[in-house]
């Protein structure tokens, strides 16, 4: 990377801010100043006419900081380039070369593939071995002079009775010293064995519990995802967040168990078990607010498709619809993944208008909270449009 390919960067990023205001407006002419609802749409009109898309995170990296220190990856130089209207990263800078500058023709546009050398196999070396001979033991015995004497009947043979009996005494031995010397060892690993023992018995004496969860008037899983308090005498609660459709296991030795579970679209519900006869598995039923499920299945209810009057129409409908569930004075955030820009704030009418702009960003809208007044009127809510990044691979 060199400095010059910083200054074509900085050239391409002018480029991709006017190709954008060709056909779009936002809230500042200047890009590193978009935030919020202009980058959803910029990510909508890259994805619609160079068919690929930059992560919100990419996004403030390169464009919210003017000069970068640092070149995107060469998929999103090049993606960013045929957005503008260029063949390729490589084209753009062709075509954008300063005084003196040089490109080479035969320039790689591409990433370098980082080839792997091969170890190469050491030499076994054999070792010349060196062969002992043998020393040639000879039994002289005593000159026989009596040749009759030489017969079989008349030489003594004798044998080794008490091998055996030595070989059993050494086992023995040999035994009674292993033993000896590694009683501390065994002795230790007893010890050890009791201590772990006495560190775990409450996992060793404790029961698992398994609760799982349904929408009491639909007898489905929750769409939500739960938070549960488990209650100790004593102690600070133990918080569990638990997926839709999954179950939650809880293992105690303790008599009672308290939970506490509350999600966005559910009421709070309370829980006290007396596990002496419970059962090992339990079915608990959340009773659904129908008026925070209302209001979320109007901000994702999808727009698209039909012809342009009926889309219009449906449009104007859901618009109407959040109007009225939603308060004048609601207070709305949108929380952001990224460290640079963590939360912002929206009025009423700026989050009905980003709900209601047919974009494939709604489809990863999450409804993080929603509260609502005695009136039955949307007070609050928060929301995030999840990240759809595909460079962390």
């Amino acid at each position: 990377m060199t400095d010059l390919d910083l200054l074509h960067f900085e050239q391409l990023k002018k480029d991709v801010q006017a190709e954008f205001l060709k056909e779009s407006s936002s809230s500042h002419d200047d890009i590193s100043k978009w935030k919020g609802i202009d980058i959803i749409y910029f990510q909508e009109d890259l994805r619609k006419k160079a068919k690929g898309n930059i992560s919100e995170k990419s996004f403030y990296t390169y464009f919210k900081t003017s000069p970068v220190t640092k070149l995107p990856r060469i998929d999103m130089l090049n993606l960013l380039s045929i957005y503008a209207g260029y063949d390729s990263w490589y084209d753009f800078k062709k075509q954008h070369l300063f005084a003196g500058e040089l490109l080479l023709d035969n320039e790689d546009p591409e990433e370098e593939e980082i080839q792997k050398q091969e170890k190469t196999e050491s030499e076994t070396l054999e070792t010349p071995k060196t062969e002992i001979p043998a020393k040639k033991i000879e039994y002289q015995g005593k000159e026989n002079i009596d040749l009759q004497k030489s017969i079989h009947d008349n030489q003594i043979i004798t044998q080794n009775t008490t091998t055996t009996v030595q070989a059993g005494i050494q086992s023995l031995v040999v035994r009674k010293n292993f033993v000896k010397k590694n009683a501390w060892i065994i002795i230790t690993s007893i010890l050890i064995a009791i201590t772990g023992i006495l560190g775990f018995k409450d996992q060793l004496f404790s029961k698992t519990y398994k609760y799982c969860f349904t929408d009491k008037d639909r007898g489905v899983s929750v769409i939500n995802t739960l938070e549960i308090r488990v209650i100790k005498a004593n102690e600070s609660p133990l918080l569990y967040k638990i997926k839709p459709g999954e179950c939650f296991y809880y293992s105690t030795k303790d008599k009672n168990i308290k939970m506490q579970i509350s999600a966005p679209f559910y009421e709070y519900l309370e829980v006290n078990r007396n596990l002496e006869n419970a059962p090992d598995e339990e079915m608990i039923e959340l009773k659904p607010d129908d008026y925070k499920m209302a209001a979320y299945y109007f901000s994702i209810k999808d727009v698209k498709g039909g012809n342009p009057e009926e889309q219009v129409a449906l449009i104007k409908q859901k618009r109407n619809q959040l109007e009225s569930l939603i308060s004048n004075s609601a207070v709305i955030y949108q929380v952001y993944d990224n460290k640079t820009y963590g939360i912002e704030r929206l009025d009423k009418q700026k989050y009905i208008t980003l709900v209601t702009t047919p974009t494939t960003s709604l489809k990863n809208l999450n409804v993080i909270e929603m509260k609502k007044d005695t009136k039955g009127k949307i007070v609050s809510i928060k929301f995030k449009i999840a990240s759809t990044d595909e460079e962390n691979k």
